[in-house]
């Protein structure tokens, strides 16, 4: 085996507004509880059953932090791509408890938001994401919309050359 993969992918709806903190180092985070159903017909008694789990989601990075804290609200449906981290802390009885959380932090992860709630058509960019008006969270270097004067896209193209010079790598 040449590694590991630690990958979450998740389609649900958030059970409660996000709760967005500033860290010592001044940059944001965000938690939420997302749930996920599923339904299957009971094969004994024919009857319709659903189950529905819970997951712990948090984020990292001002950017999609920004994002989350303008459009994702209780009821919202995403998609999201992170890491599964399980971490360990004290209660105030100090016993040790563990936490399970789906992260999104760094370039690993993928936040889609799917409802059209509240959407609008203006692209909206943040930190080399942007949000589109399907909100539908895409890379900055993808084709933005047709509709944009020539004048717009000229001063496009010359911020997508200074961002590239900005690339670590």
């Amino acid at each position: 085996m040449v590694g590991s993969v630690n990958k979450v992918i998740l389609l649900g709806n958030l059970g409660r507004d996000p709760e967005i903190r500033s860290l010592q180092s001044g940059n944001k985070m965000a938690t939420f509880s997302l749930a996920t159903s599923k339904r299957w017909k009971d094969k004994s008694t024919q009857e319709q059953k659903d189950k529905t789990s819970w997951h712990n989601i948090v984020v990292f990075g001002d950017g999609l932090v920004n994002i989350v804290e303008k459009y994702v609200k209780k009821g919202s449906k995403i998609f999201l791509e992170g890491e599964l981290n399980t971490r360990k802390w004290q209660d105030q009885s100090g016993n040790d408890r563990y936490t399970t959380e789906v992260v999104l932090q760094g370039f690993n992860c993928n936040l889609t938001l799917l409802d059209n709630k509240g959407s609008n058509n203006n692209m909206i960019e943040s930190e080399g994401n942007q949000l589109n008006k399907d909100n539908n969270l895409s890379n900055i270097d993808s084709q933005t919309s047709d509709n944009k004067d020539n004048d717009s896209q000229t001063s496009d193209n010359k911020e997508s050359e200074d961002l590239e010079d900005d690339i670590p790598f």
